[in-house]
């Protein structure tokens, strides 16, 4: 039954992520606290979530802006660096409210309450027609990775404020999606470099348990088929569609940050 939950997830969530650009660690990790503990399910999420931006690329790469991968990305891997190397700080910080809901425990802490406030901000603009129309130039590419990379490094969604800013661009599904998946890949191989190398110096570590390693191979089949599917009806799915399935998503990833829920 395991086995059968985490691939039904990564299916789906890799196949309706790929439109977006983010959402699949989001909705995968909860699933793989289910059977790990949760330092362990982060992990084992990482390792599914890189492993599907590779296989993204793969597929999808040669279609990246790569302009838009330069000016955009390079300053997301620099801001990483930073994001990823702050996390410590706010590890050890006190949470504001802490709530819980029988066996369900939520911290709200200030990082989320920011990081829900930017992406509710930024699904206004996907859902709400007089926001809808504008468009983001090159210019605004340098604020975007910044924002997107540093809080990619700081607590893993750099994917969402990505998307925001590059829906907005103008550039067709394909493109999107090509582009989206590029730079997030450069930059979690950077974020994760990072935490390796903190870990390393902390003298710590976080094993995943031998047998939990199917799991981890499962979803990452799982996750490499739900791309494959969404892929197939890349050509049929409009910008117009993409952008409000993002304004949705960060509609609702704002109000699980808020709550204190991821």
């Amino acid at each position: 039954m395991s086995f059968l939950i985490v691939a039904l997830a990564a299916l789906f969530a890799a196949g309706l992520t790929l439109y977006s650009g983010f959402g699949l660690g989001t909705l995968l990790l909860p699933v793989f606290a289910l059977f790990f503990p949760v330092e362990v399910a982060v992990g084992a999420t990482a390792v599914v979530h890189g492993a599907n931006n590779v296989f993204k690329v793969s597929l999808l790469g040669r279609f990246a802006d790569r302009d838009t991968v330069l000016r955009f990305g390079l300053p997301a891997i620099v801001a990483a660096v930073f994001g990823a190397a702050l996390l410590g700080w706010f590890s050890v910080r006190e949470p504001l409210l802490t709530w819980s809901l029988g066996a369900w425990e939520a911290q709200i802490t200030p990082l989320k309450l920011v990081m829900g406030a930017l992406m509710f901000f930024f699904a206004l603009f996907e859902l709400l027609p007089r926001l809808r129309g504008i468009r983001f130039d090159r210019a605004h590419y340098l604020v975007g990775g910044l924002l997107s990379g540093f809080f990619g490094g700081l607590s893993g969604h750099q994917g969402a404020l990505r998307s925001a800013f590059l829906v907005k661009t103008g550039m067709d599904t394909r493109t999107f999606v090509g582009t989206s998946s590029m730079i997030g890949l450069l930059v979690d191989a950077v974020r994760l470099a990072t935490y390796f190398g903190l870990l390393l110096l902390a003298g710590n570590a976080v094993e995943l348990p031998a047998e939990g390693w199917g799991l981890v191979v499962t979803g990452c089949l799982a996750a490499f088929a739900g791309v494959l599917l969404g892929k197939r009806y890349l050509e049929k799915i409009t910008m117009d569609w993409v952008q409000t399935f993002t304004g949705v998503l960060l509609l609702a990833i704002a109000g699980l940050l808020g709550f204190g829920l991821i």
